[in-house]
């Protein structure tokens, strides 16, 4: 169950990238930052599964700083502030003045930007996720 569960958040988070990409394209910044922070969300989901198999599911939260240390990743502090703020485009319950001072926020510069740094995440955390694969079952 746990392998299949992996692959579901590996597979969900890549087509959340490609939404994210698609809506850039369409220049929904807003709405693209918030698939980025679901295509992390997810990969490190996935990585929760691969280091807890006596309870691979995670917790219904959001915050990608708290999942990252569930699942045994280590950070670095630049990593840690990187995911608090990618955490922020996660809309779901915003107010209505913070929804609309974070569309403010997203022009079409910022939004490339965040999702740079969204890119360069999803590379290591898919790498992590190899990684544990690998060292687990040469173990």
């Amino acid at each position: 169950m746990s392998e299949k569960l992996i692959n579901h958040w590996i597979e969900t988070s890549d087509r959340d990238f490609d939404t994210m990409l698609w809506l850039l394209k369409g220049k929904k910044y807003s709405q693209s930052l918030f698939f980025g922070h679901l295509t992390l969300e997810k990969l490190i989901k996935a990585m929760f599964a691969k280091t807890n198999t006596e309870n691979p599911y995670a917790p219904k939260s959001h915050n990608l700083l708290y999942l990252a240390k569930l699942s045994n990743i280590e950070l670095d502090e630049k990593t840690e502030d990187k995911l608090e703020y990618i955490t922020d485009f996660n809309m779901t319950a915003r107010y209505e003045d913070e929804k609309q001072a974070f569309y403010k926020k997203c022009t079409e510069e910022f939004t490339i930007e965040q999702i740079k740094i969204i890119k360069e995440l999803r590379e290591w955390l898919k790498k992590l996720i190899a990684e544990f694969s690998e060292s687990s079952t040469n173990t």
